[in-house]
């Protein structure tokens, strides 16, 4: 599997910062709609939800960023194996080359 090339690995960086910035924002707006709900409302637990998601969204592709300026990005945390840009180009934040992310789902 060759290399990520520099125009490629540059193109998927941004499209990770630019997702890192979205889902900042996203939580900033998800946080102010927080203040003044209850804890009991759903509204407050749908909020609270939403939350989460998007912190776990940031963690991702913040460790994406990290990967890739480390040199890791686009390795199989499975099998080391090189990750298609096709498939990273989709999903920026993919971890496991596509053998190995089917044996994680039908696991």
């Amino acid at each position: 599997m060759p290399k990520l090339g520099s125009v490629q690995i540059q193109m998927l960086r941004e499209a990770l910062e630019e997702q890192l910035r979205w889902r900042t924002s996203q939580l900033a707006g998800l946080k102010a709609s927080v203040a003044g709900t209850s804890a009991g409302d759903q509204t407050w637990q749908d909020a609270m939800s939403s939350i989460a998601a998007a912190d776990q969204a940031i963690a991702e592709t913040t460790s994406s960023l990290d990967r890739l300026a480390a040199g890791s990005y686009g390795r199989c945390d499975a099998c080391a194996a090189g990750i298609p840009f096709e498939r990273l180009k989709v999903r920026p934040l993919a971890r496991y080359c596509m053998d190995c992310q089917r044996r994680r789902e039908s696991a």
